[in-house]
Parts: structure tokens; C-alpha cells; sequence
């Protein structure tokens, strides 16, 4: 069994035009958004195999945040360039390329890739945008990365911070 989750970044600034897209940081809500899904990650799940995170700032920063939360063990902390600004086919071929022994990773993205990803391996159900700080967890029928797919998909859960802060 393999479990892949699935976590759009929080909540950026755009305040700095003299930043690029790339480099941007979290706002505010997006600092607690995090915080907020990542202590209850932590409080209802056990812990990742892998993490996986765009080196985009606000997609690291909300890994890291996550990261430390669960106390996590950073050898097993990767990033990935090819994340940023992916289509889907991308994100589903890094994941492919995983290590088998890895049964739980936690893929720290944007949009449009994030929710196109979870679209395309979910029979389940359809989200015509994954919000930020969104978290979303898909459990394959498989002992193999590379043999995930919507036909051995389901659904485990998903979290969104309105959700969470009601």
C-alpha cells in the first residue's frame, strides 16, 4: 500500500513586485495556515516516509514548517525543481521514480499541478481547485510507485484550513 499526500503551499505575499514568482514568501495566513494543518498532520497521522518540495520559497517554507512539526528526520527531505510550475504528467513521473521502500510521501506543490494530479488519480471524487495550505491523501493498491493509478486509487482524506479553523 502506498499513500501519497498531496499539500498546496500556503498562502503567499504579493506585496514585493521586485520579487520573482519564484521567491515569493508566505503572508501572514499563510504562516498559520501552515502551522495550524501541520500540528493537526501531526495529531491524526503517522509520520512520512519522504518529503518532497518545490524549491520554490513558499512551497519550502511550507514544508519546512511541516517538517518541523514532525519532528522530521531531513535526510529524508528532498527538493525537486522540476515541481515548480509542473503539469501533472511531471509531478506523477517524480513520484514514479521514488523508492519503493518509501511507503508515505507528503509532495509540496502549486497549482494548477496539485489539484490536476489529484484529478487525475482520483476516482473518488473532483476538486476544481485545491486551496492553499490544502491538504489532500490518495491510498494506492500497490507495493510500487511506479503502478499507481486511478484504477488502484481511493480516497484516505483531505484537510483545507476553513475546514479546519471551523
Amino acid at each position: 500500500m502506498k499513500e501519497l499526500v498531496l499539500v498546496r503551499h500556503a498562502k503567499s505575499d504579493w506585496g514585493n513586485e521586485t520579487l520573482k514568482d519564484i521567491d515569493r514568501h508566505l503572508n501572514e495566513r499563510g504562516y498559520e495556515d501552515a502551522y495550524l494543518l501541520s500540528k493537526w498532520y501531526q495529531k491524526n497521522h503517522s509520520m512520512p516516509d519522504l518529503i518532497i518540495s518545490s524549491t520554490a520559497t513558499r512551497a519550502l517554507n511550507t514544508a519546512l514548517i511541516f517538517a518541523r512539526e514532525l519532528e522530521f528526520n531531513m535526510v529524508n527531505f528532498t527538493l525537486e525543481k522540476k515541481i515548480y510550475e509542473s503539469k501533472a504528467s511531471t509531478l506523477l513521473s517524480v513520484i514514479k521514480k521514488q523508492e519503493d521502500t518509501k511507503n508515505t510521501i507528503l509532495l509540496f506543490g502549486h497549482n494548477p499541478g496539485i489539484t490536476d494530479l489529484f484529478n487525475e488519480l482520483s476516482k473518488d471524487v473532483y476538486f476544481d481547485n485545491i486551496p492553499t495550505c490544502g491538504i489532500v491523501s490518495l491510498g494506492f493498491d500497490t507495493n510500487s510507485w511506479n503502478e499507481i493509478s486511478v484504477e488502484n486509487s481511493k480516497l484516505n482524506y483531505q484537510q483545507f484550513p476553513k475546514e479546519y479553523k471551523n
